[in-house]
C-alpha cells in the first residue's frame, strides 16, 4: 500500500525578530529596521517584530508620562515600517502604541505588504491587569467589527493577535474560520525577578503549550515572537517559536539572546492536516451558543 504523505505546497519563509530593547526609542526603531533588512537578505518573505518593539515595556507601572510614547497611525513608526517593507520587498508585521484620539490609546499590530502598503491593523482585544502588566491603564480594547480580522498578503493569509490574546482559543478559532493560514503573536512576556526555577519553567511551558494547541485545533501555522533581556522587575524569556499545523515546533529561539529566527513554512501542510484531522468539519456549531455568555449559571 502506498504511504500517504504531505503534498508539498507553497513554502513561505518567516522571520521572527527577537530583540532586547534599550531606553532610547530611536535606537530600538533603528535596530528593528536593520533586522528587517537582514531577514530579507536571509530569504524571509514575512517579518514579524515583537510587541511594542520601539520602547522598553513601560506597563510595569501606571505612569501617565508614558503616554508620550504613543503615536498616531500613520505616524513615524508606521512610516518607517512601510519604508523598510518596500525597500526590502518583504511583508512586515509590527506593534505600535497607538494614539487614536485624545485620551484613547491602543496596543496595535500593523501589517504591511511587500510594497509598503498598510493592509490591515488589529488592536489588542484582551487587555491584562496584573502585577507588572498594568495594561488597562494604557490601552483600550480593540473595537473593530469583526473584532478579529484576517489580512491577505501575497505570501499567505495572516491573522495577528497581540500577547495576552494568545491565551484565548476563541480568538485563534475566529481567525482560522476566516481563512487564516498563519497566526502571528507579537509578545512581551517575562518572569518576575522573584520567580524561582519551577515557576519559570511552568510559565514558559504553559505559554508555548497554549499556542501550539491553537495550531493543532485550527490546522494552521503559529508564529510567536517575544523579547529578551531584563527590564525593571521583569526578565523577558524570549523563546520565540514557529509551530506547524500539527503543533510541532519547527524553529525556536534562545531564552536569553537576541536572535533572528527563520522558518520555512510549507502551506501544503494546512490542507493535509485539516483533511486528516478535520476539527473544523466536526464542530458542533449548533451547540456552542453558551460561548457568547460570560458564565453559565444554573438556576
Amino acid at each position: 500500500m502506498k504511504k500517504r504523505g504531505v503534498k508539498r505546497g507553497k513554502a513561505v519563509t518567516v522571520a521572527l525578530v527577537q530583540m532586547a530593547c534599550g531606553p532610547n526609542p530611536a535606537a530600538n526603531l533603528a535596530k528593528a529596521m536593520e533586522r528587517i533588512r537582514q531577514a530579507a537578505r536571509q530569504g524571509a518573505r514575512i517579518v514579524c517584530l515583537q510587541e511594542l518593539f520601539r520602547s522598553r515595556y513601560f506597563c510595569q507601572t501606571e505612569n501617565d508620562a508614558h503616554f508620550s510614547l504613543a503615536e498616531s497611525i500613520p505616524g513615524p513608526t508606521t512610516r518607517a515600517l512601510a519604508k523598510a517593507a518596500a525597500a526590502a520587498k518583504v511583508a512586515v508585521i509590527g506593534s505600535v502604541f497607538e494614539r487614536r484620539g485624545e485620551g484613547l490609546y491602543h496596543n496595535t499590530a500593523v501589517v504591511f505588504d511587500a510594497r509598503g502598503r498598510l493592509v490591515g491593523k488589529n488592536r489588542k482585544m484582551h487587555i491584562p491587569d496584573d502585577p507588572c502588566y498594568y495594561e488597562k491603564f494604557y490601552f483600550t480594547p480593540g473595537d473593530a467589527k469583526p473584532g478579529f480580522q484576517v489580512h491577505a498578503l501575497a505570501q499567505a493569509k495572516v491573522g495577528t493577535l497581540v500577547c495576552w490574546d494568545q491565551w484565548f482559543p476563541e480568538a485563534a478559532r475566529l481567525l482560522a474560520l476566516q481563512g487564516a493560514q498563519m497566526l502571528f503573536y507579537p509578545t512581551a512576556i517575562g518572569w518576575h525577578f522573584r520567580d524561582g526555577p519551577a515557576i519559570r519553567r511552568s510559565q514558559t511551558e504553559a505559554w508555548e503549550l497554549i499556542q501550539r494547541s491553537h495550531a493543532v485545533a485550527n490546522g494552521c501555522f503559529v508564529c510567536a515572537v517575544n523579547r529578551v533581556g531584563r527590564e525593571g522587575h521583569l526578565t523577558f524569556w524570549g523563546g520565540s517559536f514557529v509551530a506547524d499545523p500539527f503543533g510541532q515546533v519547527i524553529a525556536k529561539a534562545s531564552s536569553h539572546d537576541e536572535q533572528m529566527l527563520l522558518a520555512a513554512c510549507d502551506l501544503g501542510k494546512i490542507d493535509y492536516t485539516r483533511r486528516h484531522w478535520p476539527f473544523l468539519r466536526d464542530r458542533r456549531v449548533d451547540a456552542y451558543g453558551g460561548l457568547s455568555q460570560r458564565y453559565l449559571e444554573k438556576d
